[in-house]
């Protein structure tokens, strides 16, 4: 058993308490190597950002949960190299069991994400509780969801997606004790988030998703006040990067993501977590492909790895700046 307390991590607690106050969201960025966590690290020190790092279950498969464990705490100590000792998080992104909880909570993680959306309310209820039940005995945060979001990212895949029904928040939060809520209002995984069909297209012949459900938003604030709300699969898929990997022989029609003006409004409500994933793998496959494509006789992997961290790092610090609003919270 380790403290994340001993590894200088912080709970999520505080942190989303001035997040609703101040009307910014945390980001709340994927990790699964190392220069994915310096990009990350680097621009939330310069922007001056409190920030997430989140580990799915199959980030641990792949780099082994004590390599993960042992970088995020590595990111404390670069944090405080670049010259700010930021605000970070050690989050467990979509947990689907017990066991999996658990077990990030003995290797040192602050916060875990409990996913039972897609099980029947009451044994949502029943496995957030267990989740809860131990996690607070060492002050780790929880993260449930109610609502289920469509779309395939790492090891989470559904076809369809429910909306968060605003009638069960209330209940739920006082029966399992989660100290923040996912929600569904519109956003899915990956950056296949909408059908071409379900969009519209402006003036450039951009497809262009439907908005987001502020209504329920609006309805899950009224029932749980103040309360901390988490929005995954807002990515926004942007389009240069899309372009930029079709252009060098990627495959990736129709990808239509968040729009960023939406997110910033959800930033100004009780959503004070905002996850960012696919947007991240487009930059730094874009940025990749293009090496490739440009200096095919490169084979040097700091030579292409390397510019596709620069690209995410310029991707998060904009996040930061112009769409979350966490700059200079930290």
């Amino acid at each position: 058993m380790v403290s994340y307390k001993e590894l200088v991590f912080v709970n999520s607690r505080e942190l989303f308490k001035k997040a609703i106050e101040g009307k910014y969201a945390i980001p709340a960025f994927n990790f699964n190597n190392m220069e994915q966590m310096q990009a990350i690290i680097q621009a939330c020190v310069e922007t001056r950002s409190p920030v997430i790092l989140q580990v799915s279950s199959g980030a641990r498969k792949y780099a082994n949960q004590t390599l993960l464990r042992y970088m995020a705490q590595g990111a404390c100590e670069y944090a405080k190299e670049l010259g700010c000792n930021i605000p970070i998080v050690l989050h467990l992104d979509h947990g689907n069991s017990f066991e999996l909880c658990k077990s990030c909570v003995d290797y040192g993680f602050s916060s875990v994400m409990i996913d039972g959306s897609a099980l029947p309310y009451e044994e949502n209820v029943e496995l957030a509780k267990k989740v809860v039940d131990y996690a607070h005995q060492y002050d780790v945060t929880v993260e449930g969801e109610l609502g289920v979001l469509a779309g395939i990212e790492d090891e989470v895949s559904h076809e369809t997606h429910s909306y968060t029904r605003p009638e069960e928040v209330e209940d739920f939060v006082k029966k399992t004790g989660v100290d923040s809520l996912a929600i569904s209002i519109g956003t899915s995984h990956g950056a296949y988030k909408f059908r071409p069909e379900q969009c519209t297209r402006n003036a450039e012949g951009r497809l262009v998703p439907p908005p987001l459900r502020f209504d329920i938003l609006k309805e899950v604030e009224k029932r749980i006040p103040g309360f901390p709300i988490v929005l995954h699969g807002s990515s926004s898929v942007p389009q240069q990067y899309v372009d930029i990997i079709n252009k060098f022989g990627g495959k990736l029609e129709a990808a239509v993501g968040i729009p960023e003006e939406q997110l910033r409004k959800a930033a100004e409500s009780a959503v004070c977590k905002i996850n960012i994933d696919s947007d991240g793998r487009l930059a730094m496959t874009a940025a990749i492909r293009e090496v490739f494509a440009e200096k095919p006789a490169e084979f040097d992997p700091r030579k292409y790895l390397g510019p596709a961290r620069d690209e995410l790092k310029k991707l998060y610090m904009h996040k930061v700046v112009n769409v979350l609003g966490s700059a200079n919270k930290a």
